[in-house]
């Protein structure tokens, strides 16, 4: 089974450096999907209250086996509940879907400048957080002015921000952004949802060199940004090959390679987060 690192957030606790998203996965489907994972390895979930599926990973764990403390779990608040009581309510009716007594890590979905209640759920995350909800809070999709206005109103700052980040759409700015303010950055959708980038020819020419395929050599360049990876897999084989992305190392020139194929148009749906609002 594959060892995966682990990286220290700034308030202290470890993250492992991959994990599984869970987007589309619920139900009696969406249970041996993730069962399998963390079979295979898997001690990183990544739910969300949009997703509808904290029940089906809270299924998951219970039928796993494994200790609850072995995994690291995620949820993020649906910005309809950003009210400062309701954001609470809902917190907590998390827990009570997924049958957990806290989360590792807690997230804001989207700042949804327009409605303009971030900072108002980021307090009620800061609450649940004294309250021993949830150990860790941060971010979706915040740009770095949402990340500053959150820092000075509250004075805390996110240990996450997860942002779309794929070969079509590398966010090198919004990343360095998060690495000079000691904020780790996870990648959703890093395959592009297994899009147009797995047949890319440069990354086929470099997966050739290294015998990996399209995927590994994606989530390779990801780790060596200093990012945290999210593939979404039902299939087995597929998880355990998604994982096997620590046993070789690309080169300066070959990170260069990919990097250069990001696309200012990159994003998958044209989700910018100044514009987007998300309910």
């Amino acid at each position: 089974m594959t060892k995966i690192p682990e990286w220290t957030m700034h308030n202290g606790y470890k993250i492992p450096a991959t994990g599984l998203g869970t987007y589309t996965l619920k139900g009696e489907k969406g249970v041996e999907a993730m069962t399998a994972a963390i079979k295979n390895g898997y001690r990183l979930f990544d739910s969300a209250i949009r997703y509808d599926n904290e029940g089906t990973l809270g299924e998951a764990v219970k039928r796993s086996g494994i200790s609850r403390d072995d995994l690291f779990l995620t949820s993020k608040l649906r910005a309809q509940y950003y009210d400062y009581d309701r954001a609470l309510e809902m917190i907590q009716e998390s827990l009570y879907r997924a049958n957990l007594n806290y989360w590792d890590l807690y997230l804001l979905h989207w700042p949804n400048p327009k409605q303009d209640q971030y900072v108002e759920a980021w307090k009620a995350l800061i609450t649940a957080q004294e309250k021993g909800w949830v150990r860790s809070i941060g971010v979706c999709n915040f740009m770095p002015e949402h990340l500053e206005r959150l820092e000075k109103e509250t004075g805390v700052k996110p240990v996450i921000n997860q942002i779309e980040m794929h070969p079509y759409f590398s966010q090198k700015e919004q990343r360095e952004y998060n690495k000079k303010h000691d904020i780790i950055t996870e990648a959703w959708s890093p395959l592009e949802r297994a899009g147009s980038v797995l047949n890319d020819e440069t990354l086929q020419n470099i997966a050739n060199q290294h015998n990996k395929s399209v995927g590994q050599v994606i989530l390779r360049w990801i780790y060596q940004l200093d990012t945290i990876s999210l593939p979404r897999s039902t299939n087995a084989h597929r998880q355990r090959e998604n994982l096997e992305l620590f046993d070789f190392e690309l080169s300066d020139a070959e990170v260069e390679k990919i990097n250069g194929l990001t696309r200012e148009d990159g994003r998958i749906a044209d989700q910018d987060p100044r514009e987007y609002e998300e309910f």
